[in-house]
């Protein structure tokens, strides 16, 4: 006599009834889900590091009440834990979910949301320390076409050229105020510029956030580290983690030769990645956290990245 195992008997009714609406839907999955992922560690090997992640496949079978989302969430979870995030692997990964689901569906799209740790040098001083940069992976397999997107968000400093215009004609005028009836000597006006009076205004500046998100190019790998450098290559401000009073004032340097509105910050983001090989189309967002009023100040650029 055979005995049938429990799991054997268990019903399963996304699959035994019938739906009370029938119809194909556009997607179903989960969103959320804790898994670990192996990334690169910006320092040529990998890590494992938390994230969160999205995935979902259409359901093209009218008549199927749902599908099977554990099947998903293993084949996630085996895959994003063994190996580090590639292209190919990814490929890999949305084959896989699709057959899974092979009598159902047709189509996959995965997102992968982490914090990526980078090791960033001091300005002056001998001093390091870590950043934390969000990252975004968006992978999809449509009828068997491939296609990939990474982003991620930097942090940076910018001064207002319209204040510090401004900040400069009250000098000016301070200037005029205090030597009007003299010819003030090199030392009179270096001992002037050092004090309190030689600084009538400064100029406003403020953290400020860029979005980037880059459609990647067959054949290239994730350069998530290469990506922020080049983001932060291009604005010349990020903020700095470990810092000694030198390095406060070559921040300061760094400002005043880098004014920006946002408008300026993403044309120089722009300029970068028009430079990059690896990256087919992108979309870049520059939001200004404004100092002077309530509400940012925000420009956005595209080019080949279909929303």
């Amino acid at each position: 006599m055979s005995i049938v195992p429990d799991n054997a008997r268990l019903p399963d009714v996304a699959v035994g009834a019938q739906p009370e609406a029938g119809g194909a839907l556009d997607w179903v999955g989960m969103d959320g889900i804790d898994l670990p992922v192996r990334c690169a560690d910006g320092q040529g090997g990998t890590a494992a590091v938390p994230a969160r992640v999205s995935v979902q496949v259409n359901l093209r079978d009218p008549a199927a009440r749902g599908i099977h989302m554990s099947r998903l969430y293993l084949a996630l979870e085996k895959a994003l834990g063994e190996q580090a995030l590639t292209p190919s692997g990814l490929c890999s990964l949305l084959h896989a979910l699709v057959a899974s689901h092979a009598d159902l569906s047709s189509r996959v799209r995965l997102r992968i949301e982490y914090t990526q740790l980078l090791k960033r040098r001091a300005l002056v001083s001998d001093n390091a320390g870590w950043r934390a940069y969000p990252v975004t992976v968006e992978a999809q397999l449509r009828d068997d076409h491939f296609g990939l997107q990474l982003g991620c968000e930097v942090t940076y400093s910018s001064t207002c050229p319209a204040s510090a215009a401004l900040s400069r004609q009250l000098n000016q005028q301070r200037f005029d105020e205090d030597f009007a009836d003299t010819v003030p000597s090199q030392r009179a006006v270096r001992e002037w510029l050092g004090s309190e009076r030689g600084m009538a205004a400064t100029p406003h500046a403020q953290r400020s956030t860029a979005t980037v998100k880059v459609r990647l190019a067959p054949g290239f790998d994730l350069p998530v580290s290469e990506l922020v450098d080049a983001v932060e290559g291009a604005l010349a401000t990020p903020v700095q983690t470990a810092v000694k009073r030198e390095d406060e004032q070559a921040f300061a340097k760094l400002n005043a030769e880098n004014l920006m509105f946002c408008e300026d910050a993403v044309r120089r983001i722009r300029a970068a990645l028009d430079a990059d090989e690896r990256i087919a189309g992108y979309r870049i967002r520059a939001a200004h956290h404004e100092s002077l009023h309530p509400h940012d100040a925000v420009a956005e650029a595209s080019r080949d990245f279909p929303l």
